[in-house]
């Protein structure tokens, strides 16, 4: 059997037994001392979970995560980064090496994926092939028992939800690939489960179905009030759908906070390189007061900028700035020279690619508008920002 005949197997093994409710089981696990005090009310718990599929490297690293009930969290990271493996333990397609997880405030460790009472969508969208769409979401509601009108009612309220009522009498094959991710949606939430997990189910769409579909999802979450747990390695999927964002990198959580907050408050080099755009200049620290850092370029140029994650006076940082934030042939707070390389027109704005201290990959965005400069390749220029929009944080990856 091959490895993604297996995964269609477990998936529909998975979809076989959605609906069941968890059965009450003993772990035999060790209890882990974690203070829960401010936690008792999560409806997802990871706590030191940690994840080795060789016995000797971890993918999953002493994991603490805490979900509220309703909440929209997505996990983000680049390919390896230990984001699916985590969404597979929840599901109970992996077992943690180490640590429990908790669903509700029970531990499901040692129960089956069939008895967690999770709803999920896959990539693959996992549909039974011979069944209709009809046939696809009543067959969970078969499982659990429920009578042939009650079933039709919940296929018929899910359908409706996603606007297929129209295709209960297609098959999987007679559909597109966006309207076999709706009904895939719509089977993960006809039981009504509280919670959903997602695992890349937008990827196979074109970019134009793929945004629309984003802000079909957010919207049945905010009207169901489901919880959802989210995998993706899209930045603006991520950005666009959550309440929250925990972004993996080396089997870590980099930082777990809003969209909002990971944008314009990245706490690392990483996190700042990877949620957007972002121009990072090499530097080195000369004087810190008041949350501020003086720095100094290799050029001489100096610098001012947020201290957030830095080392002391002598050492180097990497000072980070978003290309929005950069003003063109103007001087500011932070001022240095610039020479314009290449000029893409992207319809609201020109993305100016520059050469600023040796750096020829410092991004500017220019808004396309009347009253501002229009820019020629090869112009020597000057480009500026506030101490505001720049943050020092650690050397990182440059």
């Amino acid at each position: 059997m091959s490895k993604s005949d297996k995964f269609l197997r477990l998936s529909w093994t998975f979809v076989y037994h959605l609906g069941n409710t968890p059965q009450k089981c003993e772990s035999g696990d060790k209890k882990i001392a974690v203070d829960r005090s401010e936690n008792q009310d999560a409806f997802v718990a990871f706590e030191g979970v940690q994840k080795s599929y060789d016995g000797e490297q971890l993918v999953v690293k002493d994991l603490n995560l805490y979900i509220r009930k309703g909440e929209f969290l997505t996990m983000l990271g680049p390919s390896g980064s230990g984001k699916t493996t985590c969404l597979m333990m929840l599901a109970g397609f992996e077992t943690a090496t180490h640590g429990e997880i908790r669903l509700n405030g029970k531990p499901i460790n040692n129960i089956p994926p069939h008895k967690r009472g999770i709803g999920m969508v896959f990539q693959n969208y996992a549909l039974f092939p011979h069944m209709t769409v009809g046939e696809n979401l009543s067959f969970p509601l078969e499982v659990r028992g429920l009578e042939k009108s009650q079933r039709e009612l919940k296929v018929k309220n899910a359908l409706d939800m996603v606007q297929m009522s129209d295709f209960i009498g297609r098959r999987p094959a007679q559909l597109s690939g966006g309207q076999q991710q709706r009904i895939a949606l719509a089977r993960s939430l006809v039981f009504e489960p509280e919670l959903v997990l997602m695992d890349e189910p937008l990827g196979a769409l074109d970019k134009q179905l793929r945004e629309h579909m984003q802000y079909e999802i957010k919207h049945i979450h905010e009207q169901l009030g489901v919880t959802v747990v989210y995998v993706t390695h899209d930045q603006s999927e991520a950005l666009t759908m959550s309440d929250r964002v925990a972004v993996f990198d080396d089997g870590r959580i980099q930082q777990l906070a809003t969209p909002a907050d990971l944008y314009e408050r990245p706490d690392n080099a990483f996190v700042a390189q990877f949620i957007g755009e972002n121009n990072r200049l090499k530097a080195v620290i000369t004087e810190t007061q008041d949350g501020l850092v003086k720095t100094k370029t290799a050029d001489g140029t100096q610098f001012i900028a947020k201290s957030v994650n830095c080392g002391e006076v002598g050492s180097f940082a990497t000072l980070s700035v978003r290309p929005e934030r950069v003003s063109v042939g103007v001087e500011g707070e932070n001022t240095t020279k610039a020479k314009v390389l290449e000029l893409i027109y992207l319809g609201d704005h020109i993305r100016c690619r520059m050469r600023v201290e040796k750096d020829d990959e410092f991004i500017v965005k220019v808004p396309n508008s009347s009253n501002h400069t229009h820019l020629v390749v090869d112009e020597e220029t000057i480009v500026s920002w506030s101490s505001e929009d720049c943050r020092a944080l650690d050397i990182g990856t440059l």
